[in-house]
């Protein structure tokens, strides 16, 4: 169930903690759907409770860690994009909630828009993804992806008049 072929000792450098998710990306198969899953109750709390623009202050504040902690990750691992670094998943699940009415249904349809642009990786996620190293570029496609699933859900709203 768990990829244990990363030293456990990895887990004690906080940079490690954050980017595998509290170990959600540590799943054998879909680290990232496992990781997406695991940042739904922290993203939902933050979209709940905060207003817009401090939930959009913290997926900012969230997105420039990442950036820093994904490359320092990559680095320590010695792979680009070690598929269980997963703190992109939470920014870009968090950017699919952005705007999004309080409704219990969103985080769902979120969750599902979400992993579908993070897996397909449409142009330009799918540019972002493959010529954009480093952190940035780790981050860059979730967060494009988050972008279009949260253009998406605001068109199904709008066209649903939910």
């Amino acid at each position: 169930m768990f990829d244990l072929s990363i030293n456990p000792q990895t887990y004690k450098n906080w940079r490690h903690l954050l980017a595998f998710g509290f170990g959600s990306g540590l799943a054998r198969k879909a680290p990232g759907t496992w990781g997406t899953l695991a940042a739904m109750p922290f993203c939902c709390a933050l979209w709940w409770y905060l207003p817009l623009w401090a939930f959009v202050a913290v997926l900012f504040a969230m997105a420039v860690i990442g950036v820093m902690i994904c490359n320092s990750v990559a680095r320590d691992l010695g792979v680009h994009d070690h598929g269980g670094i997963v703190w992109d998943e939470w920014v870009g699940y968090g950017i699919a909630l952005v705007a999004l009415p309080l409704h219990w249904y969103w985080p769902l349809l979120a969750f599902g828009f979400f992993r579908l642009f993070d897996i397909w990786k449409p142009w330009p996620v799918s540019v972002c993804d493959k010529k954009i190293h480093g952190g940035f570029g780790i981050m860059l496609d979730d967060m494009v992806a988050g972008l279009f699933a949260c253009i998406c859900l605001h068109a199904l709203r709008a066209g649903a008049g939910l």
